[in-house]
């Protein structure tokens, strides 16, 4: 029987053994946000392994038959959520995945205090859902 701590495990690894094969195959950084900017922005050339690579980390979801994703406050919330996150990847002139893997792996101070600065958010939003706004 899995543990949450195995899946994590699992996972970790997955998304190790795909960027590095990325990296290898295609001398590209599999920063999420800025291959799916490039496939939307109609990048001429190599667009395949975007598809490609876009579709491999949709597939296991797929595949695996992910239960439904319950988002608190709905549809819209998730929306507003979804348009945040991509304005915060412009400011931070990447992703989780570029910075927090890829960045890291290659000794970036930029993505180190990048990678600090989107752990701490994480963490005061989880509390504010959780606790409400202190006061």
């Amino acid at each position: 029987m899995h543990t949450d701590w195995l899946h994590a495990l699992e996972g970790g690894l997955l998304i190790g053994a795909g960027v590095a094969l990325l990296a290898l195959r295609t001398h590209h950084i599999a920063g999420i946000s800025g291959i799916f900017r490039q496939l939307l922005g109609g990048t001429v050339g190599e667009g395949a392994w975007r598809v490609l690579f876009l579709a491999g980390l949709l597939l296991p979801a797929v595949v695996l038959g992910v239960g439904p994703v319950r988002q608190a406050g709905g549809t819209a919330w998730l929306a507003i959520a979804g348009l945040l996150v991509g304005v915060g990847t412009r400011l931070g002139r990447g992703c989780t995945s570029g910075h927090g893997v890829c960045g890291l792996s290659q000794g970036s101070l930029r993505s180190l205090v990048a990678t600090g600065v989107f752990m701490v958010t994480a963490a005061i939003t989880v509390w504010i859902v959780r606790h409400g706004v202190p006061t």
